[in-house]
């Protein structure tokens, strides 16, 4: 087993966090990023990813990236027992990379095997999607994410409704909802310069940015795209778990593909409306968009199918436009292009004004902070 890395200079702190992913960190910028990147700030991170395999020796490659974050890119040789080459590794990450004080963080129950010889201060899941009901999810799932529950001292949910489904299951459940970093966002609303494969695309345009995957209503793109051909329809983001030939082809739908999270005001500014076609399936039962207060903070009028977390709290407020069909989705859009922008703005500001990665970020630290010190003074009390 060996390691490569791109940078020893490592800066110690209260804790270390040892985060185990089953997504890229290099993929979509989404919740992950946003709280780990706060998170090294004041704490050197691993973000540890789910294996690639060729025919090389188990090696982990660390790229150092800003503050205190480190990528961890395993690579494991094809046919071998994924756990314990994963345990081996993650063994020798600790003990060469000096990681003695440290909480453990789980965004997928299938990797807590990954973990067995770990002995953390505090077991955090951060459950952002009900897993099991994606496409493709393994058998193994349910039953690791139960064990997850009876070691875990925290587990923090993506949204209310997931919440609403895991509350019963530990007695330390928190509701955290996707937030916003509004200033990022807010920069669509004076940014000037057309990205140039968007410039040329006509007006009205309705976007999207996000994976393309099962979780996007392609029929109802198809459909919406049908009933206003005069208007465009912007389709950002990597297209994954669908085959691209399924994909609803027509002059006035836009495919532009992945664009950097830096990049997305920029396109989000040219839009006159955004939009949220998502399938009302199993596996959006429990999504909490972290668009829905991107668009907002972005300043653009936004349709939305009937997610439960769009609906709670932003179409409740009057924030969000929803519809369930494709006739509906466009009489929205058409309600949206003639709405009082200063006043909808003003609403959202008011909303976005209570939200914050920042907030969200720093809530859980306190509660993981709780437990590291209640466990510390147990164990003295009992010494």
């Amino acid at each position: 087993m060996t390691f490569m890395t791109t940078d020893n200079s490592l800066n110690k702190e209260t804790y270390d966090l040892i985060c185990f992913s089953h997504l890229r960190w290099d993929f979509v910028f989404q919740r992950p990023q946003h709280l780990l990147t706060r998170f090294a700030k004041d704490h050197r991170v691993f973000f540890i990813e789910e294996p690639s395999f060729g025919d090389d020796e188990s090696r982990f490659e660390i790229s150092k990236r800003e503050n205190g974050l480190h990528v961890v890119q395993p690579h494991l040789p094809h046919g071998c027992d994924i756990d314990a080459e994963m345990n081996g590794l993650v063994s020798s990450l600790v003990k060469e990379q000096e990681i003695t004080n440290y909480v453990a963080w789980f965004y997928t129950p299938m990797m807590i095997r990954f973990a067995d010889t770990l002995a953390p201060k505090a077991i955090v899941y951060d459950c952002m999607d009900e897993l099991s009901m994606f496409k493709g999810a393994p058998p193994e799932l349910i039953p690791r994410e139960n064990e997850l529950f009876e070691r875990a001292d925290l587990v923090f949910t993506g949204g209310q409704s997931l919440y609403e489904a895991k509350r019963d299951k530990h007695p330390a459940v928190y509701a955290f909802p996707s937030s916003i970093d509004v200033a990022h966002f807010e920069q669509a609303l004076t940014l000037t310069d057309e990205p140039e494969d968007q410039k040329n695309i006509p007006h009205p345009r309705v976007g999207f940015c996000g994976v393309i995957d099962e979780r996007t209503d392609i029929e109802l793109l198809g459909k919406i795209a049908e009933l206003r051909p005069d208007y465009h329809y912007v389709m950002i983001g990597p297209v994954v778990k669908i085959d691209e030939s399924d994909l609803p082809k027509r002059e006035n739908i836009h495919y532009l593909g992945g664009k950097n999270y830096n990049d997305l005001p920029a396109y989000i500014g040219g839009w006159d409306v955004a939009m949220m076609p998502f399938a009302m399936n199993d596996s959006t039962r429990f999504i909490s968009p972290t668009k829905t207060p991107e668009y907002l903070a972005a300043g653009r009028p936004v349709v939305s199918t009937p997610i439960r977390d769009v609906v709670r709290p932003y179409g409740e407020k009057g924030l969000v436009h929803i519809a369930s069909t494709a006739e509906e989705f466009v009489d929205a859009i058409d309600t949206a292009l003639t709405e009082d922008t200063d006043n909808r703005r003003a609403k959202a500001a008011e909303h976005l004004a209570t939200i914050s990665w920042d907030k969200t970020q720093s809530a859980m630290a306190e509660l993981i902070n709780e437990v590291i010190t209640d466990r510390a003074e147990t164990s003295a009390a009992h010494a």
